[in-house]
């Protein structure tokens, strides 16, 4: 997810190209027609004919012998449109879309299925793939994923004399807190608006204490809206979280005043623009280790089409867009992690910085995942409206949750 919308999810969205797992010998065999025009939908609206992405769909096309038609809309717009052609019988034939939407589409019956065209996902890290699953099927390859991590400023910690192979747990984290507000630092920025960028950021949280969205007011869920409740109170994070954005949260710690921003992988440019000596570590868990993140990225798919014979066509384009090569050469340059561990020891061997972000993307989970599917957009909302109430103090963190609780479950029935 990145800042301004999945809300993409939005601003700045990066791309990256699975290793799928296709090859040539598996692809559908049957003949493409020269002459045939390909649509291809994506949430790229940014990148135009010259850009990157686009001379790869158009190699891609000419690869599988047809002619490319690609359109980009905004996140928001594209599943609208998306649900819209369904109905009409206009769905383009590959399809590009946030992944916390491919269970709404599946569920609309716009998708096909990975078995269905053969695209094997075999290689896929599971918990990458779970994005696209509803019912027990699988509705597309992921081309990319990121997630969330801990940046911090180097000099302010060393200021306060805190080590940052020492941030391991909460107790942990609350404490470097406490000595960089006492240095005359400040602590931690993050974004808890009341959006899904809201619950994006406070899922690792929510998880990391252990917490399931099926059950908002557990004392695991309270006790992370907690968490960050009493860092208000103690001024080890700024009133400001409450309407931050990712965007605007970055910009407070690209102030250079604050110790640690949790924010995404598609932030490493600015990072390395920041003008001091940055490093990232993983969230870490209430009881240690790194707690699992939400992912951001997309999954390429096939939509459901009348005319079949297309399908072959459809399953080479998708084969060409996820194969290694692409994968490794768009994430490299275009701030993904690539869902393939094949793929993702080749971003490290490039560049040593990703291997955090790697070992978190091991770890992140799928919103609508297990099995949570069109559930979790109910869910999402009274969560991030209790951690809203929690930090504004308007409601003790366990009345908050109890409340959301209600609301998920009277929803979600």
């Amino acid at each position: 997810m990145r800042s301004a919308a999945p809300g993409r999810l939005a601003a700045g969205l990066g791309l990256a190209l699975l290793a799928a797992c296709s090859t040539p010998s598996e692809v559908v065999d049957a003949p493409a027609t020269a002459a045939s025009a390909y649509t291809i939908w994506d949430p790229y609206p940014q990148y135009d004919a010259t850009s990157e992405w686009v001379r790869l769909l158009e190699a891609c096309g000419a690869q599988a012998g047809v002619k490319v038609e690609r359109t980009g809309y905004d996140t928001s717009d594209l599943t609208n449109k998306a649900l819209l052609a369904a109905q009409q019988g206009g769905s383009p034939d590959v399809l590009i879309v946030d992944n916390p939407v491919v269970s709404t589409l599946a569920e609309a019956g716009v998708l096909t299925t990975t078995a269905e065209n053969r695209l094997d996902v075999s290689a896929v890290s599971p918990n990458l793939l779970g994005a696209g699953q509803s019912g027990g099927e699988t509705f597309g390859v992921p081309i990319g994923a990121n997630t969330l991590a801990l940046y911090y400023n180097k000099d302010v910690l060393d200021k306060a004399g805190v080590d940052p192979a020492t941030v391991t747990d909460w107790a942990a984290l609350t404490a470097a807190l406490e000595k960089v507000t006492k240095s005359g630092g400040k602590g931690i920025t993050f974004s808890a608006i009341g959006t899904e960028e809201g619950s994006f950021q406070f899922l690792p949280w929510f998880w990391g204490s252990g917490a399931n969205l099926t059950k908002l007011d557990s004392p695991e869920g309270v006790a992370a809206v907690t968490l960050w409740t009493d860092w208000l109170k103690k001024g080890y994070a700024p009133n400001s979280v409450i309407n931050n954005t990712q965007t605007t949260s970055w910009q407070e710690f690209a102030t250079g005043e604050y110790a640690f921003a949790e924010n995404g992988t598609w932030q490493l440019a600015n990072a390395e623009k920041a003008g001091f000596p940055y490093g990232v570590i993983p969230i870490p868990a209430k009881s240690g280790g790194p707690a699992p993140a939400p992912t951001g990225g997309e999954f390429v798919a096939i939509p459901v089409q009348e005319d079949t014979s297309r399908y072959a066509t459809s399953q080479r384009l998708v084969a060409c867009l996820t194969n290694g090569e692409n994968s490794l050469k768009t994430t490299t340059t275009l701030s993904y992690i690539a869902p393939t561990e094949a793929v993702q020891q080749q971003q490290v061997a490039a560049d040593a910085k990703l291997g955090v972000w790697v070992e978190a993307v091991k770890v992140a989970k799928g919103r609508t995942g297990d099995d949570l599917g069109t559930k979790y957009p109910k869910i999402s909302e009274p969560m991030w409206g209790a951690v809203q109430a929690a930090l504004s103090g308007s409601t003790p963190p366990q009345e908050a949750m109890t409340q959301a609780q209600r609301a998920a479950a009277s929803a979600t029935q």
